[in-house]
């Protein structure tokens, strides 16, 4: 597939649809565009469920976030504020950080980025790259035994040694949710750790898809 062709499917999925507004020259001329990641990384390609994705910000300057995340007042709890480490050998980490984790998984190095979000939050986009697995599938109160036993071995890539793990080849998880606001994916977190999921291949995005809508970054269906 061509470059300008990724584009127009970054594009389109992108969740503005002011993006539609923008000229001929603004969605091909990949090598000037206006509003870059970084100024050494305008835009990045990678695949969301094999198909080619560019992941860019948005180029119109105008651009505002997505309704749902205006909001600054939400009830607490459940939406409360999350502290900035889950754990001290769990790793926070920000967009360019995500971004470099999203690129290595796209060449195969096992590492998942997980949207650990319910489909009702999940419906208007996600950050491409990324696999849903709902909060309430990896939590101890809400799913039992063996669908957790599942996702440990099955995707994870976690060995059952009676009633332990073994994680020695377990993948490197990188996860998120709504925001700071949002406690989804830190509660799965604290259960993987409970779990004996090793602390050093967590890794949170605490910004999560509020701050990836502020950045203007694409999204894309789940």
């Amino acid at each position: 597939m061509k470059p300008h062709s990724i584009l127009i499917l970054g594009a389109l999925l992108a969740a503005p649809a002011a993006y539609a507004a923008n000229t001929a020259d603004d969605l091909f001329d990949l090598d000037n565009l206006r509003v870059k990641i970084t100024t050494q990384l305008p835009y990045i390609e990678i695949h969301h469920h094999r198909e080619p994705v560019l992941l860019l910000r948005h180029q119109d300057p105008g651009n505002t976030i997505s309704p749902r995340f205006v909001p600054t007042s939400r009830d607490c709890p459940p939406f409360c504020v999350q502290p900035m480490s889950i754990d001290p050998d769990v790793e926070t980490i920000g967009e360019l950080e995500l971004i470099d984790y999203l690129k290595r998984a796209d060449v195969g190095e096992d590492i998942l980025i997980i949207d650990s979000r319910t489909a009702d939050w999940t419906a208007d986009g996600t950050i491409p790259g990324s696999i849903n697995i709902p909060w309430t599938k990896l939590d101890l109160a809400h799913a039992d035994n063996t669908e957790i036993a599942d996702i440990l071995k099955f995707e994870f890539g976690a060995i059952p040694q009676g009633e332990l793990w073994d994680f020695s080849n377990a993948k490197t998880l990188v996860m998120f949710c709504n925001g700071p606001w949002c406690g989804q994916s830190p509660t799965n977190i604290r259960t993987l750790l409970t779990l004996g999921y090793p602390a050093e291949k967590l890794k949170w995005y605490r910004g999560g898809m509020q701050s990836w809508e502020q950045f203007g970054f694409t999204t894309v269906d789940p």
